[in-house]
């Protein structure tokens, strides 16, 4: 018998889901190798969920927060501490998403991860707000913030280029 999340098996799971988790757990660790490792634990959390997922939406909601999640535990880890990081080419961004991709890793961690989940996934601020398990007025507020950094860092690189 094969286990079904929200009606799909795990392999429809991991075949939808794949690129957004990698994209969210690459923009927060920097490193592709590691958000693979990422979306790797989160689809073993998945296959020991014992809860159930009452529509699709639910199934990726839960599988973006536990990411998000996991990328936080990730810098906590020892491991990472003691590693030193290799540049990686972002191969996998369309070229013109690689210039803004660079602009927003300047930003920090949950700045990054709630202009990502906005902007590039579409999420509403207060979707984002239950996937963070934070308060709506606090992702607005980020948001902004987030917004106006990003676009000091994109004025400054214009200015720099001239």
């Amino acid at each position: 018998m094969e286990l079904l999340f929200a009606g799909k098996t795990i392999q429809n799971v991991v075949n939808s889901y794949s690129d957004i988790l990698i994209r969210i757990a690459f923009q927060n660790t920097k490193s592709l190798t590691d958000a693979e490792d990422i979306v790797q634990e989160v689809y073993i959390k998945l296959f020991k969920y014992k809860g159930d997922f009452k529509t699709e939406e639910h199934l990726k909601a839960w599988l973006i927060k536990t990411t998000y999640h996991r990328c936080k535990d990730f810098f906590r880890s020892s491991w990472f501490r003691k590693v030193v990081p290799i540049h990686e080419d972002m191969e996998f961004f369309a070229p013109e998403e690689q210039k803004v991709m660079e602009e927003i890793f300047q930003l920090k961690l949950d700045d990054r991860t709630v202009i990502y989940l906005y902007y590039y996934e579409g999420y509403s601020i207060k979707e984002i707000a239950y996937m963070l398990g934070k308060n709506e007025n606090t992702i607005s507020s980020k948001l902004q913030r987030a917004r106006k950094k990003l676009k000091h860092i994109i004025e400054e690189g214009v200015n720099d280029d001239e």
